[in-house]
């Protein structure tokens, strides 16, 4: 039965990772040292352990030599002006920051709550010293910029009432002088209580009197005949 293929990933038991570890690290040497003997090819392997301990190989005499070979093919020519011995210092510059720089990823795997499982009991606990510490900074942090935030809510509701007042003083004094304006207005029109003349009443009595221009031969006599005459005549002084 052939065997299963591996997941490649980080194996999380102990144990089982320094095995693994030691059974891959003595097989890739060896393949490093085949592959110098039969293909006669100058090979340079360098394994550093999660504890920070060194396996190297090296087909010359030197792994030195190799480094510099490599340096040559990889920065090129020299510039002008420029020393192999400054090639050299920059490339152990660059060696150093490049260890820094995987430092600082192992440490921020272990913030995460990475890689774990290399750590001790003294390790674990200063690990959470300082995340307490960190922890306790962010809050400090965290309150300073509450109470600024606060305090600019408080400034701009101040500001805000201050408007609100202006705005309501200067309602008020529209309001009074509108008010003077219209008393004004009132006092200089005069009040006429009469009404226009073509609106006066008509002045009359309960009884209608109506005068006629009587002849003056008419007598007494003659309009108690008038008064007596049947209905429909009508008397020739008044035709």
């Amino acid at each position: 039965m052939g065997r299963g293929k591996v997941e490649l990933k980080r194996i999380e038991n102990k144990i089982n990772r320094q095995v693994t570890f030691a059974k891959r690290r003595n097989g890739l040497l060896k393949k490093a040292y085949e592959l110098s003997i039969l293909c006669d090819a100058e090979v340079a392997l360098i394994i550093f352990s999660n504890r920070g301990k060194l396996y190297e190989f090296s087909s010359s005499n030197s792994i030195a030599d190799i480094l510099e070979r490599y340096n040559r093919c990889t920065y090129g020519a020299l510039e002008p002006g420029q020393t192999e011995i400054e090639t050299q210092r920059n490339y152990q510059e660059y060696l150093k920051l490049k260890a820094k720089v995987q430092v600082l990823q192992h440490s921020q795997r272990h913030f995460l709550g990475e890689d774990l499982g290399d750590l001790g009991s003294e390790e674990l606990e200063q690990l959470e010293h300082q995340l307490d510490f960190s922890l306790k900074k962010i809050r400090s942090l965290k309150m300073e910029r509450m109470v600024e935030q606060l305090s600019k809510l408080e400034r701009k509701e101040e500001m805000l009432l201050e408007t609100n007042r202006n705005l309501r003083r200067k309602l008020d004094e529209n309001a009074s002088a509108l008010r003077s304006t219209w008393e004004t207005g009132e006092q200089s029109v005069p009040c006429n209580l009469q009404h226009p003349r073509f609106l006066e009443p008509l002045q009359c009595t309960t009884s209608m009197q109506i005068s006629y221009n009587v002849p003056a031969d008419l007598t007494h006599e003659n309009i108690a005949t008038t008064t007596s005459a049947p209905s429909g005549f009508i008397p020739d002084w008044m035709l």
